[in-house]
């Protein structure tokens, strides 16, 4: 068992596989050096990113999250407009001065290699740091290798090739409803008389005071409504060549004025209009929380906005809390069996992901039981499989912001549709997850964030 708050990552667009993961292995690194002794003699840094970290690392601020994870930035605490100036004075003076290491001379251009040709066959976001004591030398003094698996996670080579018991990761929470399926999560809900969020809390008990989790909740909520709050009236032009017009404050400002308020169909503008401001943020590297993955991050916070706050805007925290606690929860269950990777699984482990999490998190918050939250889940997810990751020019823009403008709806028609199902479904959570994974499996590479396939070759990117 993983927390619930593992899931909900604060930290910086535009990709939290390759901006708040490689951001966070490239701190690790330095400080696995310094407890080495090997820091202090560094006089030259080189590093190469593999396979979709490289094939999409430059549209994706992969260069740009090292950089700065080598200055001493953490995801969680970076502020943008710092952490962009941080990087120009490093690119431009082409020195670095490391966290708790010397200042050394940093060529971006030469000691950032992307070996776009090097899929790794651990995770085929594979990054390899060296340092080296002295700059003339082709031999490394110090090296490792590491993976960012999705959602801001990270793994030594070390810890992903160890073999465990059933391959499964010790549960060091020691959860009392530990659940490794959809199945036994509903068998123990049924056997404990609990709904979700309920046991999902009780798990998270047993890791830190429950007061401490909520209070984090609630900080997750409100960062989220301050992205959806930054994109609703920040205008221009996203960065990356591609010349994409943010579009969130435009339809915002027909929607206040109340344009089309009588028709019917204005609730998706409003659940659209929440979406892509949060990922037209996302775009342009501000700062948003991870729902699985920053690449989907605009689904979880736009229904929030829409469903678990008042016409205000602020937050109606029984609502909030239960939604994340249960739309966690059913992350979790894919986070463990299979994956939240665009460059495993394509969109469907992202977007797919998250339309499914949201679906079962709304259903809650209507008052479903939890066999009806499951179902939603598996409603979200069903009609996502297949979806490929082919971002245009490698940047998460096209189709990416729309695409999280249609997961927002289709999760709620998900939730609609579970509520008003009668008796079980024929499909269960557990079989769609599976069939996810399998389909990642099959899938090929081009379709998985390499941007070698679909529309990234289909569409001219300049």
């Amino acid at each position: 068992m993983l927390s619930v708050l593992d899931l909900f990552r604060v930290g910086l667009g535009p990709s939290s596989s390759h901006t708040v993961g490689p951001m966070r292995i490239a701190k690790r690194f330095l400080r696995e050096a310094r407890k080495s002794g090997l820091l202090a003699t560094a006089a030259r840094i080189e590093i190469e990113l593999q396979g979709s970290l490289a094939l999409t690392g430059v549209g994706h601020g992969t260069d740009k999250a090292v950089i700065l994870g080598l200055l001493g930035f953490a995801p969680e605490s970076a502020e943008p407009e710092a952490a962009e100036a941080a990087f120009q004075d490093t690119v431009g003076s082409r020195k670095l001065r490391l966290l708790q290491g010397p200042e050394i001379q940093f060529n971006a251009v030469k000691d950032i290699v992307y070996r776009g040709d090097l899929v790794p066959e651990l995770h085929p976001n594979g990054m390899v740091l060296r340092l080296y004591s002295d700059a003339a030398s082709s031999e490394p003094s110090f090296t490792r290798i590491y993976y960012s698996t999705g959602g801001g996670f990270i793994s030594s080579a070390r810890r992903l090739a160890r073999p465990t018991k059933n391959d499964v990761i010790d549960d060091k929470g020691h959860s009392p409803y530990a659940f490794g399926s959809a199945a036994e999560l509903l068998s123990l809900c049924k056997t404990k008389g609990l709904a979700i969020d309920e046991l999902v809390l009780t798990n998270e008990d047993q890791r830190r005071p429950r007061e401490k989790t909520l209070a984090q909740l609630d900080f997750i909520t409100d960062t989220m409504l301050a992205c959806i709050e930054r994109g609703l009236v920040t205008s221009g032009i996203l960065p990356g060549g591609l010349h994409v017009q943010r579009r969130a404050p435009d339809l915002y400002r027909k929607l206040k004025t109340g344009a089309g308020v009588n028709e019917r169909e204005a609730l998706f503008d409003w659940l659209n209009v929440y979406a892509m401001a949060v990922n037209e943020e996302n775009a342009a590297g501000g700062r948003v929380v991870t729902a699985p993955t920053n690449g989907a991050a605009g689904i979880l916070p736009a229904v929030l906005r829409h469903y678990c706050c008042t016409d205000e805007g602020e937050p109606i925290r029984s609502k909030s809390q239960r939604f994340l606690l249960v739309s966690g929860g059913i992350g979790l269950l894919y986070k463990q069996r299979a994956s939240i990777s665009g460059a495993e699984m394509g969109c469907q482990g992202e977007v797919g992901v998250a339309c499914s999490m949201v679906a079962g998190g709304l259903a809650a918050v209507w008052g479903a039981n939890p066999a009806q939250c499951l179902a939603a889940a598996e409603i979200g997810m069903e009609h996502n499989l297949g979806l490929t990751c082919d971002p245009v020019g490698g940047l998460v823009q096209i189709p990416c912001i729309e695409r999280n403008a249609i997961g927002t709806v289709k999760a709620v028609n998900a939730a609609r549709l579970a509520l008003h199902q009668s008796g079980a479904g024929k499909v269960s959570l557990d079989q769609v997850i599976e069939t996810m994974r399998q389909t990642g499996l099959d899938m090929s590479s081009k379709y998985k964030e390499t941007s070698e396939g679909g529309l990234a070759v289909n569409v001219v990117a300049c």
